[in-house]
Parts: C-alpha cells; sequence; structure tokens
C-alpha cells in the first residue's frame, strides 16, 4: 500500500487481547555465598516498600533468608522472581 498504513487486520485490538509489558527490573552483582536476605532488603529499599511485602522465588521455589546463590546452583545472570505477597484469595 503506498498511504502508509501497514496491510493486514486493521480492526482495533480489544480489551481481552493480551499485550506485552516489560516491568522494572533491578540488576544486581552479589557473591556465591552472600546470603540471599541482603539481596531482598537492597532490592525493597531500592523500590521504596517494605521487604515482608514481597515473595522472592527462583525456579518457582521460594527464596529462604538462609539460601546463597551456592546454595541454590544459580549461575551468572539467573533471574529471581520477586511477587508481591497475597493475603487470602480463598473462596
Amino acid at each position: 500500500m503506498s498511504d502508509g498504513q501497514p496491510e493486514g487486520n486493521t480492526q482495533a485490538p480489544s480489551d481481552s487481547d493480551p499485550i506485552s509489558i516489560k516491568a522494572k527490573e533491578v540488576y544486581f552483582k552479589i557473591k556465591r555465598n552472600t546470603k540471599l536476605k541482603k539481596l531482598q532488603g537492597a532490592y525493597a529499599s531500592k523500590v521504596g516498600k517494605d521487604v515482608n511485602t514481597f515473595r522472592f522465588l527462583y525456579d518457582g521455589n521460594r527464596i529462604n533468608d538462609e539460601d546463597t546463590p551456592a546454595s541454590l546452583d544459580m549461575e551468572n545472570d539467573d533471574t529471581i522472581d520477586v511477587m508481591v505477597e497475597q493475603v487470602g484469595g480463598s473462596v
């Protein structure tokens, strides 16, 4: 087309169509024997929230205060998922 419009479906997206969103990412460099409790506190400070409002997960498992990158067999550039703690939710 010569009018600059992309070819194909020109329907407006509906409210139920999925979209991709990239959320805020925070990067840390720590030693393999550093307790991840320290990283959790640093993350909470960085985003301005209390550490107890979050749950930290690695490979789908909750990270404990005594865990270290070495104890979890973490590798360079691994990702820790941070979730907001949900209280309740049962019907």
